[in-house]
């Protein structure tokens, strides 16, 4: 099964992407910033795909992305991004990701870009 780890320091966010990608039959990892994230991907199994949130405290997102990109067992994970910045701002700062979502985004546009990334079909509403 595909695992997701879900990387925001927002609850909320965290819990209604959680909730979203159970129903949808991914496993769910997820992290409040950017070091419990990086050490998410250091425990087994590794998640197949990180959703990232880029503001955060301890660590933001693109100090994540940096140390993964560091790690050439990390490197290779797809990582989305999840942000309120201009996607502009989030390229400038985060190079290389698969994907970027701006907030608001809704259950259904997460879903479909994570079956984009991975190369999965999805049909609508599941």
């Amino acid at each position: 099964m595909t695992t997701v780890l879900v990387v925001d320091d927002e609850a909320l966010i965290a819990m209604a992407l959680e909730a979203a990608l159970e129903d949808a039959g991914y496993d769910v990892a997820t992290a409040a910033n950017g070091r419990q994230g990086l050490e998410r991907l250091a425990e087994a199994p590794r998640p197949d795909l990180v959703l990232l949130d880029m503001m955060m405290p301890v660590m933001n997102g693109p100090a994540m992305l940096a140390a993964m990109a560091e790690d050439p067992e990390l490197r290779g994970i797809p990582v989305i991004v999840l942000s309120s910045l201009p996607e502009e701002a989030v390229r400038d700062r985060a190079g290389g990701v698969a994907a970027i979502l701006r907030k608001p985004y809704t259950a259904d546009e997460v879903l479909n870009a994570i079956a984009r990334v991975l190369g999965e079909t999805r049909q609508a509403g599941t």
